[in-house]
């Protein structure tokens, strides 16, 4: 079996890493996978929907903790890593939004991946970590997709104490943007999907473009970024048809 299913559904793209057995565990070439299937996503879809087989969503990287074969000098382990860092940028880059749905364990780079999605449904039996620091490895990957979602103490706290926290502190810190009862889990991620497919493909765009620029920017820029963005998006054809 692959280790990543998708499934076109209408304007949906299903992706769902399926190694149920290792906790979806993954190895590069599968987050090199997943990396290119989220940036082509936008070519026959509105929007993603990613989850794992099973009980868990992803137990981190399969060779975690496991060293090259040879020591890399530093811009060699630079391009070792690169598989891990382009796949979070795939995710922030891609023009549609992406969905995580988190059941069971989200642990290291699971967990950089709940954060970097733009929306991520949770399991009220859900659970995430960062271990890097544990198996002595500095987690600047996992940091990196935290770092214009999780505030700075809580990131601190996540990666030096290695603690497993529930979902509740997971939407506290960002991580989260919704906590459903498991048995509800499904049903919740269909009517989220549903609201965004009523918008036109160009709102859909256009929202995923202002949130990942605006905040960023000083106040002025981003109101005048939102005028612009307001005036261009809603100038097209599509968003003047009736509903």
């Amino acid at each position: 079996m692959p280790d990543i299913l998708t499934q076109q559904d209408g304007p949906i793209l299903r992706v769902t890493l399926n190694r149920p057995d290792h906790g979806n565990a993954v190895f590069d070439e599968t987050v090199a996978n997943l990396a290119g299937i989220v940036a082509g996503a936008e070519k026959t879809s509105s929007l993603v929907v990613l989850r794992g087989a099973g009980k868990d969503f992803c137990v981190g990287r399969a060779a975690m903790g496991q060293r090259p074969p040879t020591e890399p000098d530093a811009y060699e382990r630079r391009a070792f890593s690169d598989v891990v860092f382009n796949c979070y940028g795939a995710m922030r880059d891609a023009k549609i939004p992406i969905i995580a749905v988190v059941q069971g364990r989200a642990l290291g780079f699971g967990c950089a991946v709940a954060a970097a999605c733009d929306i991520t449904l949770a399991s009220d039996a859900a659970v995430f970590q960062v271990p890097e620091m544990a198996h002595n490895i500095l987690p600047t990957m996992v940091m990196s997709s935290f770092v214009d979602r999780v505030p700075r103490k809580a990131m601190s706290y996540l990666v030096y104490s290695q603690a497993e926290i529930g979902p509740e502190r997971a939407l506290s810190f960002g991580i989260v943007s919704d906590i459903v009862p498991a048995a509800k889990l499904d049903a919740a991620v269909e009517t989220l999907c549903a609201a965004i497919l009523k918008a036109p493909k160009p709102a859909i765009y256009g929202v995923k473009e202002y949130v990942k620029t605006g905040p960023d920017m000083a106040v002025h820029g981003a109101v005048e970024f939102a005028r612009n963005l307001h005036a261009t998006v809603n100038s097209a054809g599509e968003m003047r048809k009736k509903h």
